[in-house]
């Protein structure tokens, strides 16, 4: 029987909103799975994890005051075997530390002897080596270092003392998977009852939601600094590993401890709102009478100083340390409070909205416009509280925004609506890239018109910054059509050399630029990318300077800065303007890079990171740089025109190791090259006294 002409089109119309709410669920675009994880973070905002009665997980800080009253990190391994020896002698079960120790201790007497003359180095040589002492300390109470886990392969592997035990029916665990792994000195790994993986993989937000438990490091399952802390304070020797025929992993059990977790056999972090309580400044361990606390307690040694790097962005907002995750996670699984997300949470939330999406559909073919809106807000209201229901109740994280999408797709499945929504996507599309100048900035709006929305996303960029010297008296002596005639050109010269190297235009000030790379799109090789486009500036800005002054208009040099770092990219300001641009402590530094071109006499300026991302281009070091404002040194190179500069670089190194025949290599040249600018700052600060690689800027 054919349906009446009324019901078909509404029944067509109701399908396709159905089949798009199913191909959204089933395709987890960005944007679902950022409201997703912003729905999960915001249940631990308004429920956090309660504290435990009697919590015996510690975090003893290395904190700031830490760090002014017993010195800058890193610490002599000596004063660590203190740090230990405390500790145990306080009665703590496990030391766990959230450090690695690569290296061996460069303020060690054998070190130390190494630089010394044979009298000295025989005294030194019969003091206590400071590593030795440390590694003797971990072997008085239970300890677990940190390894770092790496993409490329490396020659180390941490000791195992344990093993990983699978059901019969399981297939290769489907860890997070890395190539190597850099472990503690092999003194102090034998000392220790256990090495632990200290690395994270937050979301593509930035946000650590999860830690893995175990990782894959090249043909070895290795466990995390978590997971071995478990393991050493339970007195444990096996992991055991439930996964099925595929690989996916549904818990880890370390004894009686059962360790929910996704398939990848990361852990979900129930967060505290609050770790303040379970923190002890390193110093205080110091005093007279150690923290009763610490009497059978899982001790965590990390850091909050902001200078040491390791601080995350939580759940609950802000930024919390390293250290502290390992602990919520141990915390977590030694007193309850699990969270998880179910195998089974996928098919259970698919089913939800198929089943109410047809359902959906009968009400509102069948009845009136208002009938269907109230069943349609009432399933809405039902999957949100019965989804906060299972997470506050059980810690289940049940997703009720995917099947709440769903169901309004399916709702609004109508021709003139889902014609007028087409009308107005494609308008604001339109309007949105008429703000935009940069070609390939534009080709992927296009491709991707869903990022067309005020947001951020983390990731590592290139930037090439460049400022034009003297424009402003230029102006000044000069008409101003003419000047603005050479700087429209000097201005598509260097915009069309940034598109040719896939640059996007972030934004052009005055007479300067600012040229983005890998964003949107991303580039793998964005740092060489960026120094081809800078040195190609170089030599086009060179070319038009000339020939502009040949004309009678005396244009002045251009400075260009290049840096790479991580940042956040995306929209900016308003429903009424985009501003698609990229913020963060690399684009500062790369600002004042090209301005530091003026101190240092040189044109172009580029960071270590770009240094190290293009090893076979020629540059000439200028120094390890304090930028004014900054606390760390940035290493600083000038790139060669064409091939090494051997003779700078010989003179640079006797500068560098403190000879005294530095200077006169400078002398000598200045008097060949008087004109090298970078020669001649090098020999100035020698002139005043001030050699070395060091250069600490009091000027911006």
């Amino acid at each position: 029987m054919a349906l009446s002409g009324r019901l078909a089109p509404r029944l067509l119309l109701a399908s396709t909103g159905l089949l798009a709410a199913c191909a959204l669920y089933l395709a987890e675009p960005r944007f679902l799975q950022t409201f997703r994880n912003n729905l999960f973070d915001q249940y631990q905002r308004w429920q956090p994890r309660p504290a435990p009665e009697n919590s015996k997980v510690l975090v003893l800080d290395i904190d700031e005051d830490s760090l002014t009253r017993l010195g800058q990190w890193p610490w002599p391994r000596n004063l660590m075997a203190q740090l230990q020896t405390r500790l145990h002698d306080a009665g703590a079960a496990v030391a766990v530390y959230d450090v690695l120790f690569a290296e061996p201790d460069r303020s060690s007497p054998a070190q130390l002897a190494k630089q010394l003359p044979i009298e000295l180095a025989t005294q030194l040589n019969q003091l206590p080596d400071h590593d030795q002492q440390f590694a003797a300390s971990l072997s008085l109470r239970p300890s677990v270092l940190g390894f770092a886990a790496t993409r490329a392969p490396t020659q180390t592997t941490p000791t195992q003392r344990f093993a990983v035990k699978l059901n019969a029916d399981a297939g290769m665990p489907g860890f997070p998977a890395y190539a190597g792994a850099i472990t503690a000195l092999p003194e102090l790994e034998a000392a220790a009852a256990g090495s632990g993986a200290m690395t994270f993989q937050p979301d593509w937000d930035g946000v650590v939601r999860r830690v893995p438990l175990m990782i894959r490091a090249g043909d070895h399952l290795l466990p995390s600094l978590s997971a071995e802390a478990l393991r050493v304070y339970l007195k444990h020797h096996i992991y055991r590993v439930d996964a099925d025929e595929r690989g996916a992993i549904t818990h880890i059990e370390i004894g009686s401890t059962r360790l929910p977790t996704n398939r990848s056999g990361e852990l979900w972090v129930h967060y505290r709102a609050d770790m303040s309580a379970q923190s002890i400044p390193a110093w205080q361990l110091f005093q007279e009478q150690p923290d009763a606390r610490l009497q059978g307690a899982v001790v965590l040694i990390g850091s909050s100083a902001q200078g040491l790097q390791d601080l995350r962005f939580s759940p609950l907002g802000g930024m919390i340390p390293g250290v502290h995750i390992h602990a919520q996670a141990i915390e977590q699984s030694l007193f309850g409070a699990p969270l998880q997300r179910p195998h089974w949470a996928s098919p259970i939330e698919a089913l939800t909205l198929l089943l109410a999406a047809l359902l959906l559909c009968g009400v509102t073919l069948t009845t009136g416009a208002l009938t269907g809106a109230l069943v349609s807000a009432g399933m809405l209201v039902a999957l949100n509280l019965a989804a906060w229901w299972a997470y506050s109740r059980h810690g289940l994280l049940l997703d009720a925004l995917s099947p709440s999408v769903g169901l309004v797709l399916t709702y609004l499945g109508a021709s003139v609506a889902r014609h007028r929504a087409s009308e107005r996507q494609q308008r604001w599309v339109r309007d949105a890239f008429s703000r935009y100048i940069s070609p390939n900035l534009v080709e992927h709006l296009v491709s991707h018109p869903d990022q067309l929305q005020l947001s951020g996303e983390r990731r590592h960029c290139s930037f090439v910054f460049t400022d034009l010297t003297g424009f402003t008296t230029l102006m000044e002596g000069q008409s101003p059509e003419r000047v603005v005639s050479m700087l429209n050109e000097y201005l598509e010269g260097i915009i069309q050399i940034a598109f040719r190297h896939e640059g996007t235009l972030e934004r052009i000030i005055g007479d300067g630029m600012a040229i983005l790379f890998s964003a949107p799109v991303v580039l793998h090789d964005h740092q060489r990318r960026a120094l081809a486009c800078a040195l190609e500036i170089r030599q086009f800005t060179r070319q038009h300077a000339v020939a502009q002054q040949t004309s009678g208009l005396a244009l002045g040099a251009t400075r260009i800065g290049v840096h790479s770092g991580d940042v956040v990219v995306g929209n900016f300001g308003g429903a009424t303007l985009f501003d698609y641009r990229a913020l963060g402590d690399a684009v500062n530094v790369a600002a004042r890079l090209e301005n530091l071109n003026r101190h240092i006499g040189t044109e172009l300026c580029v960071s270590e990171t770009i240094r190290d991302a293009n090893p076979d281009a020629p540059m000439r070091p200028v120094g390890n740089v304090v930028l004014k404002g900054r606390q760390q040194p940035i290493r600083l190179y000038e790139p060669c025109d064409t091939e090494r500069d051997f003779a700078y670089e010989a003179a640079y190194e006797l500068m560098a190791g403190g000879d005294e025949t530095a200077r006169e290599a400078f002398e000598r040249l200045h008097a060949q090259r008087p004109a090298d600018n970078l020669v001649r700052f090098q020999l100035e600060r020698l002139r005043t006294g001030m050699g070395g690689e060091l250069i600490v800027m009091t000027e911006k």
